[in-house]
Formats: C-alpha cells, sequence, structure tokens
C-alpha cells in the first residue's frame, strides 16, 4: 500500500469518526447532509423560491456530482 491509500483510509476513517460523533449526538446540522443542506439553501422554515445565488450553488453542484460519477464510472476519461 502507497502512501496515498494510507492517506485516504485516513481520510475515510476521520469522516466516519466525525459524521457518528453528528449523528450520536442527534445534530443533524453538524452532518455532511446538512452542511451541503445549508449550503444549498434548504434551510428549516424558509418560504419563497430559491435566490438567485441559491440555484447557481444547486446547478454547480449538480454539474460537479454528475461529472464525477462519469469521470469515475469512465475510469478517467473524463
Amino acid at each position: 500500500m502507497t502512501i496515498w491509500t494510507w492517506a485516504w483510509l485516513g481520510w475515510g476513517l476521520w469522516f466516519v469518526i466525525v459524521e457518528g460523533i453528528a449523528l450520536f449526538r442527534g445534530d443533524t446540522p453538524g452532518t455532511l447532509s446538512g452542511h451541503v443542506w445549508a449550503f444549498l439553501g434548504y434551510r428549516e422554515g424558509r418560504v419563497g423560491p430559491p435566490t438567485g445565488s441559491e440555484r447557481l450553488r444547486r446547478f454547480l453542484t449538480l454539474a460537479f456530482l454528475a461529472w464525477l460519477v462519469v469521470h469515475l464510472l469512465t475510469g478517467g476519461l473524463f
């Protein structure tokens, strides 16, 4: 195993620990999902359509995730 493999495994372990603590405490805003939802403008009690910056962040997130899936499934061709 290379140092890169160990680094990715360490990062994954750290993520599981932080996410697990947030879930155990019932702190939904502390989870990765909670942070993404806040970044995309999904807030509790908010009324009305998304703002322009929220729409842009949602589109850019969708575009990035679509690229990431294609990138991973094609072996890096895209």
